[in-house]
């Protein structure tokens, strides 16, 4: 049995210059000198188990996992990683994805030839979060968070389906058109997005973040990785560094939102939310995604879009979030370490885990065949 502790990433972490607040944790930490946040300041802890039971066999197989990470701000820090995974090798990997923005996996392998039996591998992260704000009200401060230059610009760059040209460009300088600052040509965008856009719960998953498609088809239906992508697509297109932030929900709503929390079973409760860039503030939190999911699934069918619900979900989330979610990365366009299956070796995100059996992909968005299983207890004290 391979069975690992680690306490953070920290030598997995990408160099200094680069990390910043980047889903990287900063430095290793014993267990000892890693406590739990106090919950009197505001701090909740959870443990999120991910369980993944492949069909018995004798031939190569890899499962990669996403892992609870500590961005440098104050909402979430990544307080233990375990894992056990019998007969075969496993270790967290930090692969680099579009721009070079890291991503931390655990990846798992069998290789050809070994024992047959069962392949399971267990993994369980510790985690504590708070709920994150970004007061828009007060002028911008010198004494905010401030962000390299290096990491500013990986955050400006296009990815494979989030291009920043042509229509792309195009449409962000219209909606933008006349607005001054940064913060306001990011609430014009979150505006239209919310005004434009509605959730299609038909869509597979999260959705892909097919930008391109979105706005070449004037098919703006979609789920959180279709909805959120656009805005980080239409924010970085006109200057604004942008981006998403991959994770999973792991407690319900204390906002009084039906739609927006999940505890338990977590297994299909994945979520992408954004981000942006603006002097003076430092990375700002939004979720325009949100909005219309509670459009959509508040209460049985539906809500108009200036019902009060919706109103108070709208300015919640430009610059806030409720942290009964987890953050896993920001990457895009990520390599699988060791990937053989068709059709491809990377993935556009890594939000749910991702599998292969006898070099043939397996459906990482159908979980009873993929057999996994996720899930999120809280365990403050």
């Amino acid at each position: 049995m391979q069975r690992r502790r680690f306490l953070s990433l920290g030598a997995y972490a990408l160099p200094a210059s680069l990390l910043s607040s980047s889903l990287v944790p900063a430095a290793a930490r014993a267990a000892s000198t890693t406590p739990a946040p106090s919950a009197a300041d505001g701090w909740r802890t959870f443990e999120l188990t991910t369980q993944v039971e492949l069909p018995a066999g004798s031939g190569p197989a890899n499962v990669w996992l996403p892992v609870a990470t500590s961005p440098s701000g104050a909402y979430q820090t990544a307080l233990g990683t375990h894992w056990e995974a019998p007969g075969a090798k496993a270790e967290l990997r930090m692969v680099r994805g579009a721009s070079g923005i890291g991503v931390p996996m655990l990846a798992v392998a069998w290789p050809e030839g070994a024992t047959p039996g069962a392949r399971t591998v267990t993994l369980t992260n510790t985690f504590a979060t708070r709920d994150r704000r970004v007061d828009l009200s007060q002028p911008p401060s010198a004494q905010a968070p401030r962000e390299s230059e290096a990491v500013l610009r990986q955050y400006l760059r296009p990815t494979e389906l989030q291009p920043t040209d042509g229509l792309v460009r195009e449409t962000a300088e219209k909606i933008t058109r006349g607005e001054k600052g940064d913060v306001e040509k990011a609430r014009a965008i979150y505006q239209w997005i919310v005004e434009n856009c509605r959730r299609e719960g038909s869509v597979r998953g999260c959705g892909t973040g097919d930008v391109r498609y979105m706005l070449t088809t004037g098919d703006l239906a979609g789920k959180c990785a279709d909805i959120n992508a656009l805005f980080t697509a239409l924010a970085r297109s006109v200057g604004i560094p942008a981006r998403d932030a991959y994770g999973v929900r792991v407690a319900t709503s204390r906002h009084g939102f039906n739609s927006l929390g999940k505890a338990g079973d977590v297994t299909r409760a994945q979520h992408c939310r954004a981000e942006f860039y603006a002097a003076g503030y430092g990375w700002i939190p939004v979720d325009p995604a949100d909005v219309r999911k509670v459009v959509l699934e508040e209460v049985p069918g539906g809500l108009p879009v200036d019902d009060l619900r919706v109103r108070a979900a709208r300015a919640m989330l430009f610059g806030q979030w409720e942290m009964n979610w987890v953050a896993f990365n920001h990457g895009a366009d990520i390599p699988l370490p060791g990937a053989q299956g068709a059709p491809k070796t990377t993935v556009p995100f890594l939000m749910y885990p991702n599998g292969e059996v006898a070099n043939a992909r397996l459906d990482s968005l159908d979980p009873d065949t993929f057999r996994y299983r996720m899930n999120a207890r809280e365990i403050t004290t």
